[in-house]
Parts: C-alpha cells; sequence; structure tokens
C-alpha cells in the first residue's frame, strides 16, 4: 500500500521488504501543531547500501533519524560519503529536539563535523536544543531554520547581511512566511518546505530564494492536509 501510494505520485520508489513496517502515530492539538509517536520497526535494519541508489542524484537528504542506531546508521554515514565522493549535495535535518537531548549536543555536533553537509535544516526548537543559531550556523554552508509561521532564518557562511538573533548570531536572513488561513494540521509542512527548499536549490536558486519556494510547498501541505481550497 505504501510503495503504491508513492508511486501514484511519481515517486521512484527502491524497497528492501523484511520486519515489520515502521509506523507512526500522529497527534494534532487544536492550533494545527503535531506531537509523534514512532515504531521504526525494520527501518532502523537498511543495510549493504548499493552505490547505485546514487545514479543521477542530483542531492541526498538524510535526517538524523538515521543515524541514531542500527544498521540504517552505518548505511546512511555510508551513502553520506559516496555523495560527497561525486559532489552531490547532502542535506541533514536535525529531526526533533528529544533526538538532541537523547543524543546530545556536542556529539550530534561532532557527527555533523564527520559528515560535513552542505545543508543543516532545523526548527527553532531544533536550533535552541543544539545550542542555538551561532552553533546551527556552523555546521553547514547553508544552514534555515523554520519557525512555523514567523519568517524562517537562512544562513549561508560567508553572508554577513540582514544579521538577526537573540544568541549574537549574524549573517542570518528572514524570509517571511506566506499566510494560509484555518491551519488545522501541520503535518508534513516541514518535509514540503525541504523539497521545495532543495530542489529550488539544486536548480540554481540562491538559499533565500529557495526558502521561498520552500514556503510555498509547505503551505501547500497544510492546505492539503488541513482540507483547504486551494
Amino acid at each position: 500500500m505504501l510503495v503504491e501510494a508513492l508511486q501514484a505520485d511519481g515517486v521512484e520508489v527502491v524497497v528492501r521488504r523484511g520486519g515489520r513496517t515502521g509506523t507512526i502515530v500522529v497527534l494534532v492539538d487544536a492550533a494545527g501543531e503535531r506531537t509523534m509517536l514512532t515504531d521504526r520497526g525494520a527501518c532502523a535494519d537498511l543495510a549493504d547500501p548499493d552505490p547505485a541508489w546514487l545514479d543521477d542524484l542530483s542531492v541526498l537528504h538524510v535526517p538524523m533519524y538515521s543515524f541514531t542506531g542500527g544498521a540504517l546508521a552505518g548505511t546512511a554515514t555510508t551513502l553520506v560519503g559516496w555523495a560527497r565522493e561525486r559532489s552531490i549535495l547532502v542535506s541533514v535535518d536535525l529531526s526533533s529536539t528529544a533526538l538532541i537531548d537523547s543524543m546530545g549536543a556536542a556529539a550530534m555536533g561532532a557527527l555533523l563535523v564527520r559528515l560535513r553537509p552542505d545543508v543543516v535544516l532545523a526548527n527553532e526548537l531544533e536550533a535552541a536544543a543544539f545550542g542555538g543559531l551561532g552553533a546551527v550556523a556552523a555546521t553547514a554552508g547553508v544552514a534555515v531554520v523554520k519557525q512555523g509561521p514567523r519568517p524562517a532564518l537562512v544562513h549561508q557562511r560567508g553572508c554577513a547581511d540582514g544579521a538577526v538573533g537573540a544568541d549574537g548570531a549574524g549573517g542570518w536572513v528572514e524570509v517571511p512566511v506566506p499566510s494560509v488561513p484555518a491551519v488545522h494540521d501541520t503535518t508534513g509542512a516541514g518535509d514540503a518546505f525541504a523539497a521545495g527548499f532543495l530542489g529550488s536549490l539544486v536548480a540554481g536558486a540562491a538559499p533565500v530564494d529557495a526558502a521561498r519556494v520552500g514556503h510555498r510547498a509547505a503551505a501547500a501541505a497544510i492546505a492539503t492536509v488541513s482540507r483547504l481550497e486551494p
């Protein structure tokens, strides 16, 4: 069912079958914010990566969850290394504050130093748990901190324009979020932002312009899950 749903959306799906399907329970509050309860099942068991997985790839996007244990952690690390050898853009999402707390901000920072991603994505709570804007900016050439309905913050190493941030970190540019009426569910908004942002970035857009595309993708996802008219 999952594979067919992805294929119906035009996704080329490469699947390893085995074990229990990973599941997730999403709890949505009255403001549309969500909390997730996960059972990773076989998701952490992905082993024996194939270099062919990276053929014709422009960007490899990996959630930090993929580095937390099991065979998947080694597989993800190997794929990132292969991607860097092929000059494929590598993006990492910090994923959750609970993950940062359990792994430890220092250990996660050391892992990112080894991975050397081109892009790091986080939300405002994850950024705070990681050590603030300055800590996030130090992890990659391009860093993005999403702030829900408030402007996203975009940092490109070497740029000093539009300095913001209470922790004194400079070089951040605010990118306003388009208004979305009657938000009932924000599930998938972060992933949609990542898709829009990264797709635009590898197409040649500047990070700030790519963030605007990411916002539009996130707004469309929110409208869809909130059952709003386009």
